[in-house]
C-alpha cells in the first residue's frame, strides 16, 4: 500500500510555491463558515474568487449557488471532460475542537465537502498549469446532501458537450494516499416511501368492532423484510427499512389510521424497481387481509451510482501513473448510502472515487459524525488525482474519436 513518503514525493512537487498555503486557507475558511443546500452564497463567492485568482478564463454561476469553470485544453476541438466538487454542509453541531471549527451554530462540514470544493480548485490550478488535451469543465455543485444539486446542475446545462465526468469523496476508512477506483456499483439509490393505513377505530376492549391499522402495520413491517430475503436475488444488495410509524393517541383506543415511512436502497435499476413493486404488492395484500384501505407513495431519490468500466480504466491508469499501483485500494464492503453524482452518470459515463482522508495513526471516523474531519493532505492528493484523471481521459477520448 502507498505510504506517506510515496504519495508525498509524487504530489507535493505539483503545487507551486504558495499554492499549498492558499488551498489550506481556503479549506479552513470554508470549514469555519458552512452553509446548507442552496444557501451556499458566501461559499460560492469564495470559490469564484479563488478561480478568478488562478486566472480561470470562463466562470459561470448556475443552479443558484453552483459554479462552472471551463479550463482550456491544448486542442479546443477535443472531447470535453468534467470534474466535480460539491460544496454544501450539514445541520450538525461540530465537536472536533479544530482551531478552524464551524463558527455557525448547528452547521458543520461533516461530510468533507469543504475538502471536495478545495481540491476542485486545486485540480483547476493544476490543469491551468498543465492543460489536458481537451477542455476540462470544473463543476462546483450545491445541495449534494439533499440529493437535488446534481439534477439542478444538469438542468442548467453544466453537462452540455461533456463526454465523461469524474468526482471523488473523502473517506476516513482509507489512509491518505489510498484511492478506490472500482467499476460497477459504488452507492445505492435513495427512494423513500409513505404508507397510510385507514381502518375503523373502536374501543381497545372491543377489537372485533375495529379494522385495526396498527396490527396491519405490524404485519407489513415484518413481511416487508421477506421481500429482501425471498424476492430479491441474494447476490444483489438492497434494503427496505421502515423508519417511522405513527398511530393512535390513547392506550385504550384502536385508532382509525396509521402511517409508516421508510427507505428503499438498491445498487441496480432492476433491483430498485423490484423492491418498489414488491412493497406495493405486499401492502395491498395485507390491506385486503385486514379489511383496511391503504395508499403508498414513493419519493424518488438519487439513482444507484454505477461507475463505467471505461472511465474507471482511465482513473486507475491515472492513479497508477501518479502514485503507483499500490495506491489503488478495493472498496471492500459496498456502500448503500446515496450520492447524487449518480445523476451525472445517468447522462454520461464517469467514475466516482473514494479518496483516503485518514492521517497516519488516525481513527476511521464515519462521515456525518460531529467529530468528522478529513486530513488536510487529502486536499492535495484529491486535486492531483482528479487533474491526472482528467488528462488521462481527455487524451484517450481524443485518440479514440
Amino acid at each position: 500500500m502507498s505510504g506517506p513518503a510515496t504519495w508525498q514525493g509524487h504530489v507535493d512537487v505539483l503545487f507551486v510555491t504558495g499554492m499549498r498555503e492558499r488551498l489550506l486557507e481556503l479549506r479552513r475558511t470554508l470549514h469555519a463558515e458552512p452553509e446548507l443546500a442552496f444557501e451556499e452564497h458566501r461559499t460560492a463567492q469564495r470559490l469564484h474568487d479563488a478561480l478568478s485568482a488562478l486566472g480561470a478564463p470562463a466562470i459561470e454561476r448556475v443552479a443558484g449557488t453552483g459554479l462552472v469553470a471551463r479550463i482550456p485544453g491544448r486542442d479546443r476541438g477535443a472531447p470535453i471532460v468534467a470534474v466535480r466538487g460539491d460544496i454544501d454542509a450539514l445541520p450538525i453541531q461540530e465537536q472536533t475542537g479544530l482551531a478552524y471549527a464551524s463558527r455557525v451554530p448547528g452547521l458543520m462540514h461533516a461530510c468533507g465537502h469543504d475538502v471536495h470544493a478545495t481540491w476542485a480548485i486545486g485540480a483547476a490550478a493544476l490543469l491551468l498549469a498543465h492543460p489536458a488535451e481537451g477542455d476540462v469543465v470544473v463543476l462546483l455543485q450545491p445541495a449534494e446532501e439533499t440529493g437535488s444539486g446534481a439534477a439542478r446542475m444538469i438542468e442548467a446545462g453544466a453537462l452540455d458537450g461533456v463526454a465523461m465526468i469524474f468526482g471523488g469523496h473523502v473517506d476516513r476508512q482509507f489512509r491518505v494516499g489510498q484511492i478506490v477506483a472500482d467499476a460497477g456499483p459504488l452507492a445505492a439509490s435513495t427512494d423513500t416511501f409513505e404508507i397510510v393505513l385507514t381502518g375503523r377505530g373502536a374501543h381497545a376492549a372491543r377489537p372485533h368492532e375495529a379494522a385495526d391499522p396498527v396490527v396491519a402495520a405490524a404485519t407489513m413491517i415484518t413481511t416487508l423484510q421477506q421481500v429482501v430475503a425471498r424476492r430479491m436475488n441474494p447476490a444483489e444488495a438492497g434494503v427496505i427499512t421502515v423508519g417511522t410509524i405513527h398511530a393512535g393517541f390513547a392506550a385504550n383506543v384502536i385508532p382509525e389510521t396509521a402511517t409508516m415511512t421508510g427507505t428503499i436502497r438498491a445498487v441496480r435499476a432492476e433491483t430498485r424497481a423490484l423492491l418498489k413493486r414488491e412493497l406495493a404488492r405486499v401492502v395491498a395484500g395485507i390491506a385486503t387481509t385486514h379489511d383496511i384501505a391503504t395508499s403508498v407513495t414513493f419519493d424518488e431519490g438519487t439513482p444507484p451510482l454505477v461507475n463505467s468500466a471505461q472511465a474507471t480504466t482511465y482513473a486507475r491508469q491515472a492513479v497508477t501513473t501518479l502514485l503507483g499501483a499500490e495506491a489503488l485500494a478495493p472498496l471492500g464492503l459496498l456502500n448503500l448510502a446515496g450520492e447524487d453524482f449518480a445523476h451525472y452518470l445517468e447522462h454520461i459515463p464517469g467514475c466516482f472515487l473514494r479518496i483516503g482522508a485518514r492521517e497516519e495513526g488516525g481513527e476511521p471516523t464515519p462521515a456525518h459524525s460531529p467529530r468528522f474531519v478529513a486530513a488536510e493532505e487529502s486536499i492535495f492528493v484529491g486535486a492531483a488525482v482528479l487533474a491526472a484523471t482528467a488528462r488521462e481521459a481527455s487524451a484517450a477520448l481524443r485518440a479514440a474519436r
